[in-house]
């Protein structure tokens, strides 16, 4: 009985494939983009690569994840929770249309504040201030189309590459790609490549916080 039980504990190929897809999926990004962003080829992830031709399980080697892991800054015991077979806690965050972020919803902090806010429920996130943006238009594409919706986390730490939401001291809100910060300088790419990149002095940047998950 001792060894049946046992065996029934083995991780099988849909819960890794899966655990995947949820890290992909808490940093913003398809299985391509989180494969690409791991300096791996940009199909590594895909599901078109975890089945063989003649029908065989392909399984991602422990190398291509142990570069997921340290692309998104995740751990080993991160990973082990997405792999779990229940369906993810949910947790109601804040919501707001990004095309009204600019105007007084938010403290200088970057915490939500004031009224407007309406409430969703998306999976949870370890940040008590995390909230959630819906895009609109197609000023992102092909990142985020119109009625995605992001989950921006002001506590989690940013790095280079990531994807974040900025206010500026004069008002202005905006969500790009982090390509190098300074102390004197924030090199920004836009997620639209018909978009001119930004470079922003330090001290005009009110707040900067990183995207955790969007509902792609």
């Amino acid at each position: 009985m001792a060894r049946q039980a046992k065996a029934q504990r083995i991780l099988t190929h849909s819960q890794i494939w899966t655990a995947i897809d949820r890290l992909a999926e808490r940093a913003g990004m398809s299985p391509s983009g989180l494969a690409k962003r791991a300096g791996l080829d940009p199909t590594t992830f895909n599901k078109s690569k975890r089945i063989a031709a003649d029908g065989r399980e392909r399984w991602p080697s422990t190398e291509s994840v142990s570069k997921a892991l340290a692309a998104t800054n995740s751990s080993v015991e991160t990973f082990v929770q997405l792999i779990g077979d229940g369906a993810r806690s949910q947790q109601s965050l804040p919501l707001l249309a990004l095309a009204q972020a600019g105007s007084g919803h938010f403290d200088d902090s970057g915490f939500p504040a004031g009224k407007g806010w309406s409430e969703v429920a998306l999976p949870s996130t370890s940040d008590e201030h995390a909230y959630a943006l819906e895009i609109s238009g197609d000023a992102m594409k092909p990142t985020y189309r119109d009625g995605d919706i992001i989950v921006v986390s002001p506590g989690t730490p940013i790095r280079r590459g990531d994807r974040v939401v900025l206010k500026t001291s004069d008002g202005e809100v905006m969500v790009k790609e982090l390509k190098r910060r300074t102390t004197k300088t924030l090199e920004l790419q836009s997620l639209n490549p018909a978009h001119a990149d930004r470079t922003l002095e330090a001290d005009d940047v009110a707040w900067i916080a990183r995207i955790v998950w969007a509902s792609q």
